[in-house]
């Protein structure tokens, strides 16, 4: 198993460095603002969903548990926390893919100084939109399977003492083949490639995807994951998987 947890990890900080390099900068204008929105969106709704559960869970608990509640609430309140912050990614992820593959080519031509094979232009990427939301599902599809059974785990006695552990793994699985995704995507490469690419640097890719996948769930922090994810991949990507996957 090749690769480096921390070096992979530290592609995330080093992308988040990157987004600050002239001409880079409008790229992360856009999927910001929309996370923006979409966060404060998914916020207010569960603002209101959590303080009706709340409320009823007061009413319904016998005087003699209410000490509970100061159990459950911050519970509460982190778990909707959590989930608006990885819910706002996801529609983020899937509405604004084309631009985060816009970012990874300026990225990659900054890097190496070197132009990639995919069309230049916001009306092109605008135009991808389509094809970019076909390539999410195929994710959603390839990920289905594998959350379904770690769901299972969770059911199983003795195993279900692993299952935080396999849900994390899994997670940053998938965050370092969705951002991974972008840069090869600019070179044309089919999804199996990605897979195939971030399988051979397991490590450094689990790093990274560890990172994101934290960090997504993290209120306000999660607003700038997708850029600064974009970036690492895309650091990733020229350093480490594609010179594996075109050696010289």
């Amino acid at each position: 198993m090749r690769g480096n947890l921390l070096t992979g990890a530290g592609y995330f900080f080093r992308g988040l460095v990157l987004l600050t390099r002239p001409g880079i900068r409008h790229f992360v204008v856009l999927p910001l603002l929309a996370n923006i929105v979409l966060f404060l969106v998914l916020g207010g709704l569960a603002l209101d969903y959590v303080g009706a559960w709340i409320d009823s869970a007061e009413e319904a608990l016998p005087s003699w548990l209410a000490f509970l509640t100061w159990i459950l609430i911050p519970l509460v309140w982190l778990a909707g926390g959590l989930l608006t912050g990885y819910l706002s990614t996801f529609a983020v992820l899937l509405l604004t893919s084309p631009f985060h593959a816009l970012l990874a080519e300026k990225l990659e031509e900054s890097l190496t100084g070197q132009r990639t094979p995919s069309e230049d232009g916001l009306l092109t990427a605008l135009l991808q939109i389509p094809r970019g939301l076909f390539r999410e599902i195929r994710k959603i599809l390839y990920y289905l399977p594998m959350a379904a059974l770690a769901f299972l785990i969770t059911l199983i006695p003795v195993l279900n003492a692993f299952s935080p552990l396999i849900w994390f793994l899994l997670g940053a699985w998938m965050m370092s083949l969705q951002f991974v995704d972008y840069p090869m995507d600019n070179h044309k490469l089919p999804f199996n490639d990605v897979k195939e690419a971030c399988a051979a640097r397991r490590l450094s890719s689990l790093g990274l995807g560890g990172v994101v996948a934290f960090i997504s769930g993290v209120p306000l922090l999660n607003l700038v994951v997708i850029p600064a994810a974009v970036a690492g991949a895309t650091l990733l990507w020229c350093e480490e998987l594609r010179p594996a996957h075109n050696p010289i």
